[in-house]
């Protein structure tokens, strides 16, 4: 098995980058996937949340409300610190149940967003970074998720520095061009995965001294 830390600033287009290396064969592991089901009404993430924010941040139908959240953790980083030590101990223990049910065969990627943020690089085989200019990322914001600038930048400002990022890839996507451009470079990514599981598999079968 091959572990890969998928990652990227917010903007950048990594989940993309995912779903072409899924439709190759990776398994996923999305972390942003799991951080909304262990705080699903019902969840002791959920309560755990609601204890530390209080109820206002619910929704009318016992949900959690995340704009309202994201408005709080997002302006003050006391309060993101907090929620970070809800919810990313129950996104590691489910990505690792996750993990456990990959084969020995198989390239398991893992979308983490806050890889960087949070020193995850070493629990990884290696990590891929998918790198875009702070302005690329800017535009595509505003374009494509509705943001206000002001709003864009305040999540990129609560995110990693781009230099901070790269400095932990081992295999770096540039996706600062159009969609076009980036298939090739993430089929030589594929390519570049298969053939470190088979050198890892190679000197995991090779007789010990």
């Amino acid at each position: 098995m091959l572990t890969v830390g998928l990652t990227g600033g917010i903007g950048a287009g990594k989940s993309e980058v995912a779903r072409l290396l899924v439709s190759y064969g990776a398994i996923l592991v999305d972390a942003d996937r799991i951080a909304r089901e262990v705080v699903e009404p019902g969840t002791a993430g959920l309560a755990a949340v609601v204890a530390e924010f209080g109820p206002g941040v619910l929704a009318p139908d016992g949900s959690l409300d995340r704009p309202r959240l994201g408005a709080i953790v997002f302006a003050d980083e006391e309060r993101r610190r907090a929620l970070n030590a809800i919810v990313h101990p129950l996104v590691g223990a489910r990505s690792a149940e996750l993990q456990q049910g990959a084969g020995p065969g198989d390239i398991v990627l893992h979308d983490v967003p806050l890889l960087t943020e949070n020193g995850l690089a070493p629990r990884y085989d290696l990590v891929v970074v998918v790198d875009a200019e702070p302005d690329t990322q800017l535009e595509r914001l505003v374009r494509l998720r509705g943001m206000t600038p002001d709003e864009a930048r305040a999540r990129m400002a609560a995110q990693a520095r781009r230099a901070d990022r790269l400095a932990v890839a081992d295999l770096v996507i540039d996706n600062n061009g159009p969609l076009e451009a980036l298939e090739p470079q993430v089929k030589a990514v594929w390519t570049e995965l298969r053939e470190r599981l088979a050198a890892k598999r190679s000197g995991e079968d090779a007789p010990r001294p």
